[in-house]
């Protein structure tokens, strides 16, 4: 997701994308917070928020944010009514055998989880677009 947003903005620094790598499994596999959710999020923080004390945020960083998420709220929370990690994926991540599972694509959760990120980053990269016109 960092990835994608960091190429549109002409930034290149792995150390982002390494950075959410924890957010991974719903906040650290926790099945929180779909992470794919947040890493939308983080990717218009490069674009809008300030990078240190003395800037400020540019305030269509709310509108583009309200946006992603009614929309990802409209593709995802509709259809699996929740933005939880564990409710999407039906993955206990605590669990080595259900996350062992998980990554060999048994019972196609891991490929419905790639597509649900693959749609987000696809939102992202409109917002983004649309953002630097």
């Amino acid at each position: 997701m960092l990835a994608v947003g960091q190429a549109k903005l002409g930034i290149e620094d792995e150390n982002l994308v390494k950075a959410m790598g924890p957010f991974g499994g719903g906040l650290g596999a926790n099945g929180e917070v779909c992470g794919a959710l947040i890493g939308a999020l983080a990717t218009l923080g490069l674009r809008f928020s300030r990078g240190n004390e003395k800037e400020r945020d540019d305030l269509k960083v709310w509108s583009y944010s309200q946006e992603l998420v009614k929309r990802f709220q409209e593709d995802v929370v509709k259809v699996y009514n929740s933005f939880l990690c564990r409710d999407i994926s039906k993955v206990d991540w605590k669990d080595m055998d259900q996350y062992k599972r998980f990554y060999k694509g048994e019972g196609g959760k891991f490929l419905e989880c790639q597509r649900i990120v693959g749609e987000t980053v696809e939102l992202v990269a409109e917002l983004l677009d649309r953002s630097l016109k």
